[in-house]
Formats: structure tokens, sequence, C-alpha cells
């Protein structure tokens, strides 16, 4: 049960789903949202980086020790946990009952998700990252689109 938990939760936070999120699921994904401090949301993309590093094409570069591992599971868990059975319990069983359990933890977390990664990615140091890019753009080529 739990490795399915964590399946779902990884997928998530990864990937949109097909499936049509109802509105207590859309009421679950606003609590998760509403009940997230920034700290929370920085857990969560840290938990995303960290199981994402152990993808061989990033395990060479994205160095995480056996203890961080252990130490972002442990407290993306207490947030799973405390989000869903205790600040949205009543909107997670709604959500569950009439979605089912993977397409409303699935969807409501995916939402979560995105509002990190907005976090994330408006990091100034982030976006600075991000503009070294630019140096290697063919703006020619680019120019040709138009």
């Amino acid at each position: 049960m739990i490795k399915r938990i964590a399946a779902v939760l990884a997928l998530a936070l990864t990937f949109s789903s097909t499936a049509h999120a109802g509105l207590y699921t859309d009421d679950l994904a606003r609590c998760l949202v509403d009940s997230t401090s920034k700290d929370d949301r920085m857990a969560l993309v840290r938990w995303m980086f960290v199981a994402a590093a152990a993808h061989p094409a990033v395990a060479s570069i994205a160095k995480v020790s056996p203890k961080e591992r252990d130490e972002a599971d442990k407290k993306l868990a207490t947030l799973f946990m405390r989000l869903l059975t205790d600040t949205c319990k009543d909107k997670a069983q709604k959500a569950i009952a009439t979605d089912g359990g993977a397409v409303a933890i699935q969807q409501s977390f995916a939402v979560l998700g995105q509002v990190a990664a907005r976090d994330l990615f408006s990091s100034p140091e982030v976006a600075q990252s991000m503009t070294n890019l630019d140096k290697y753009v063919d703006k020619k080529a680019l120019e040709s689109l138009k």
C-alpha cells in the first residue's frame, strides 16, 4: 500500500492525468495549496529532485546521500500525512469517495506540485541559471520559423 501511494504521488507530481477531476478533487487541490507554506512546497520540490536524482541520466551530476534521501522522504511523508489525514481530511475523504483514491490524490497533488514548481522557478537564482541557455541557442534559426 505504501509503495502504491508513493508511486501515485510520484506520478501526480510528474504527469497530468487524463482522468477528469471532480468537484471534490478540485476542493482537495485547493485545500492542499492553501494549507502549505512556501517551506512545505520547497520540501515537496526537494523530494521531487531527490527522487529524480536516482535516474541514470542525472545520477552522476546529482549526488544525493542516503541520509539526504531519507530526510527528504520523511519530511514529505509527514507533509503528505498531515495534509490528507488532518488539515484536508474531510476534503480528501469526499474526493476519494467520489473520484477514487488514485485520481483524487494524483490530481490534487499534481496541482500542488505545479504550485511548488512555480515557486522553484521564480527564484532569481534559478531564473539566472536558466538564462545561460541563451548563449547556445541559434537565434537566426529561430527567426526563420516566423
